[in-house]
């Protein structure tokens, strides 16, 4: 019995799964509009810039899409789920299981050991004590800093600091990785190991990236990019 195939192209590819979707976004402080209907998606694996001139709500957008700030209006769905429609507690649990966040300024505890930071997250979640040590010393030696791991933050460059930021960020594995400037306190050579260990890990784990930049250089490492001005999409 002869089984004829489809034409390549014929054959359906499935479409990519959207991670993150916001639809008529706004937010106001002090009666100040900050967002104003802002509309976006991001599919699993995509990297998204968020740019725009100070002021414009980046940060603020980037706060609303992982649940740290409320939106006043429109939807923000995350892996299905409506954020406006979850209480505190149901957000927290959100987040700590499917997002990371890098900040600006790393944001590490300074009594902790880089392992020990990068630990956290997992230690939160209740991850058997064999697996935690086995992920983070994996995540030291895939960001390049394996012998710094019982060094305090004090000890640590700026971006040595960084990298550990991103080790902590995606050791538990989430689903989307939330930036914000996470090269604009770091030198330029710096700057650009972390961007291209950023571009990496998230090929490698095909975790979505939105990662809000001021830098030509770190928005090019996107897939694509949305430009705010004035809480708008322009």
């Amino acid at each position: 019995m002869k089984i004829t195939l489809p034409h390549a192209s014929s054959v359906r590819t499935a479409p990519p799964s959207i991670v993150l979707r916001a639809v008529g976004v706004s937010k106001s402080y002090d009666g100040q509009a900050v967002l104003s209907g802002v509309s976006l998606a991001v599919a699993r694996g995509e990297r998204l810039a968020l740019t725009g001139p100070s002021g414009s709500g980046k940060t603020t957008l980037l706060n609303c899409l992982g649940g740290v700030d409320r939106h006043d209006g429109g939807s923000i769905e995350f892996l299905g789920r409506r954020l406006e429609s979850l209480n505190q507690t149901e957000l927290a649990r959100l987040r700590r299981r499917h997002a990371g966040t890098i900040f600006q300024f790393f944001h590490l505890l300074p009594t902790l050991t880089a392992a020990e930071n990068i630990e956290l997250p997992l230690q939160l979640l209740g991850t058997p004590a064999g697996d935690r040590v086995m992920r983070v010393r994996n995540l030291l030696e895939r960001v390049g800093i394996a012998g710094r791991a019982d060094a305090l933050p004090s000890k640590l460059s700026g971006g040595e600091m960084q990298r550990v930021a991103i080790a902590r960020a995606l050791v538990h594995e989430p689903d989307v990785l939330l930036a914000d400037e996470p090269t604009g306190n770091l030198d330029s050579g710096n700057g650009a190991r972390i961007l291209d260990l950023l571009r990496e890990l998230t090929d490698e784990r095909g975790v979505a990236l939105i990662l809000v930049t001021h830098s030509d250089e770190a928005a090019a490492i996107c897939h694509r990019s949305i430009h705010l001005r004035d809480g708008h999409i322009h």
